[in-house]
């Protein structure tokens, strides 16, 4: 991501969220470089529709309205499949995507799978993927 590019999201977090705490700012400060990295490494004609009101990015392709969550096992984020849900059906998205976020080259994912069989993420989001942020690579597991 270009500086200057990077300068303007963050300017758009301190404008638009500053009813948030600086935690709350710097975990969507991290979301949004995830969500933009993500977009330049998977297919960069996704277009960005909102990243601030939620966890959950919606983002376009090809006239499809999409649900992009990011997780990182770091950070361990509570997640709510039925609030997931429930922002699919209120936000019109065709799909929700889930994306393990992974600063580390990996070559075993028994526990991104092991979290996926016991939070039961394959229900409820149409595609799963692994997301190397350094490498800028990335591994469909559905």
């Amino acid at each position: 991501m270009e500086l200057n590019v990077f300068q303007e999201l963050t300017d758009q977090i301190d404008l638009e969220c500053f009813y948030m705490t600086p935690s709350q700012q710097e975990e969507k400060v991290i979301q949004v470089i995830d969500l933009h990295q993500f977009i330049e490494s998977y297919h960069q004609s996704l277009t960005v529709i909102d990243y601030i009101s939620h966890p959950i990015n919606i983002i376009e392709e090809n006239n499809v309205r999409k649900g992009i969550l990011f997780y990182d096992f770091k950070y361990d984020l509570q997640l709510d499949l039925l609030t997931s849900v429930a922002f699919k059906a209120q936000n019109q998205l065709q799909e929700l995507w889930f994306v393990f976020v992974e600063e580390d080259s990996i070559t075993d994912f028994s526990r991104q799978l092991d979290f996926i069989k016991k939070n039961g993420i394959d229900l409820f989001y149409s595609k799963i993927f692994i997301f190397n942020f350094f490498q800028s690579t990335i591994h469909s597991l559905k």
